[in-house]
């Protein structure tokens, strides 16, 4: 169950402000249809969120237990100073809205924009770190939704009112202890 909630939080945290929260924000003003555009969004970081978890796992199974613990340390604080970068989604980046449904588009958006994402290495590091594939891929996918999910439903109004440099800075500490803590030996 730690390793559920720590995916998910973490994963909440980093998702504000990032690329893939502005790119629901595009799809939401674009294509008008929540209800696709959240399923969308599930199906690609289900299968994308799945790949990064069975990497970690992999290398979990590869690594000696201390080698493990200050790789994945060493990644988390990474992450924490990597989150402080603030992403942009250029206008070339977002899906047009043709004949194709806004599904299969957010399926396709949201699942190559994933791709190298920080949150696609976190899955890979928190698979590692708790060698629980199931758990870790659901709250990382759960993590990813709680972010997304009103930025679908609520729009652009949502991003002018929240506090994104705070939240960012939260999910940077977030991170950099997570990592403090793998390394200690206290996670």
């Amino acid at each position: 169950m730690d390793a559920f909630i720590a995916s998910t939080l973490l994963v909440a945290l980093a998702e504000i402000g990032d690329k893939t929260q502005l790119l629901s924000f595009v799809l939401a003003a674009r294509l008008r249809r929540p209800g696709a555009i959240i399923a969308g969004i599930l199906v690609a970081t289900l299968a994308n969120h799945a790949f990064a978890g069975w990497i970690g796992t992999l290398i979990a199974n590869q690594l000696p237990a201390d080698s493990l613990r200050w790789a994945t340390g060493i990644v988390f604080i990474l992450f924490g100073i990597w989150t402080l970068k603030p992403d942009e989604l250029d206008d070339d980046e977002a899906p047009a809205s043709g004949a194709r449904s806004a599904f299969i588009t957010t399926t396709i958006a949201f699942f190559i924009a994933e791709m190298g994402d920080k949150t696609q290495f976190a899955t890979i590091a928190l698979a590692a770190k708790y060698d629980a594939l199931l758990w870790v891929v659901a709250g990382t996918t759960l993590g990813m939704l709680a972010a997304n999910i009103p930025a679908v439903l609520v729009g652009e109004r949502l991003a002018e009112r929240l506090p994104l440099k705070a939240i960012r800075w939260a999910a940077a500490v977030v991170f950099v202890l997570t990592g403090v803590l793998t390394l200690t030996g206290t996670a």
